[in-house]
Formats: C-alpha cells, sequence, structure tokens
C-alpha cells in the first residue's frame, strides 16, 4: 500500500537498512528518553517504543537523509504517545495533552544536552578507579540492590550507601566538569 506523501527511496533495499539500523542505534536511547519523559509507567513506554521502532521502521523512506533523525524520530513518538492515549481510560492519564506538549518539546529541545551528558558520563566512569566501577556493576545489574551487594562482598549496607554516595558525587562532577569544558567558546 502506497501513500501519498512517500516517495521512493533512492537507496537499494540493503542500503536503506543500513541507514536506518545505524541512524537507530544512535538515536534509540534519545527515542526512549522522550517517551519515558511523556509516560512515567515503564511497561507503556517500552510498549510504545516498540511500536514507534516499527512506525519508524515503516515511515523510513519519508525521512529526509541529512535531517535531524532525532528530532523526527522523537516526533513521531509524541505520536505515538498521543495513540497510546486515546487508548487509555480518561482517569489513568496523569498529564493532560496541552501539557503533554510542552513536556514534549522540553524533551526535544533538551536532547542534545542529554546526550552530551551522555557521553560525558560514559567517559567518567572508564575514569574511575576499578574498583568503583565494579561496584557500579553490581548495583545496577538487573535486580541487584545496595543489601544484596553488601551481602556478596560482605560489607555492611550504611558503608556501602556511603560509598556509592561518594561514586555519584564524583561522577557528578567529572560529567559538570566535562560539560563545562565542551561549553567554552
Amino acid at each position: 500500500m502506497s501513500h501519498a506523501n512517500e516517495r521512493p527511496s533512492p537507496l537499494s533495499p540493503e542500503d536503506r537498512t543500513e541507514a536506518f539500523v545505524r541512524l537507530f542505534a544512535v538515536y534509540q536511547r534519545r527515542i526512549y528518553a522522550h517517551i519515558f519523559a511523556l509516560v512515567p509507567n515503564r511497561a507503556d513506554a517500552e510498549d510504545i517504543f516498540q511500536e514507534t521502532s516499527a512506525v519508524l521502521w515503516r515511515k523510513f523512506r519519508q525521512y529526509e537523509p541529512g535531517t535531524n533523525f532525532g528530532a523526527w524520530a522523537c516526533r513521531i513518538a509524541h505520536y505515538e504517545v498521543l495513540s497510546h492515549r486515546r487508548r487509555k481510560p480518561p482517569e489513568l492519564l496523569v498529564l493532560e495533552d496541552s501539557l503533554l506538549e510542552v513536556v514534549s518539546r522540553e524533551s526535544e529541545a533538551r536532547s542534545d544536552e542529554i546526550d552530551q551528558r551522555y557521553g560525558a558520563l560514559i567517559d567518567c566512569i572508564q575514569r574511575l578507579r576499578p574498583k568503583d566501577r565494579e561496584l557500579l556493576v553490581r548495583r545496577y545489574r538487573s535486580g541487584a540492590t545496595v543489601k544484596s551487594v553488601a551481602e556478596q562482598m560482605g560489607r555492611s549496607v550504611q558503608g556501602l550507601y556511603k560509598t556509592y554516595q561518594r561514586i555519584r558525587r564524583t561522577l557528578f562532577e567529572c560529567v559538570e566538569r566535562a560539560v563545562a569544558r565542551e561549553c567554552r567558546p
């Protein structure tokens, strides 16, 4: 089924697939974060992300190469959130549509800053002492808690909370310095 606003892609099917996969790999975190900013329920956000991913692929022929794929994808995600909201009983909706639009636009506007901070965070994590990185890995494994990590390592829960607080403060300061360096003229 062909739509009037779709145009034939100048790319071969293989090149089109590769172009989509490359762009989607770069922007999938941003798309999910945008959806999660609009839908506070993780299960709903994951469902909407899956549907958005399928819609992005179906509409990829409409994407104008060289334009901002992230902005295009987030706009489609926004429409998928609205579609999801229409299927929900009104009493379950947390935000009114007008406020949802404001949050959506703010999320899109801040996405570059979020990407910058995420990149800085990854670099800062790599700079941590190996034992601090290991503590982060243990803590953020699926289902792990500070208590379970403390038990595994034979440490006190209180002591481990203080260690995690120190690591978070170190990461926060590192990210802030990195962002400040990038913003300098």
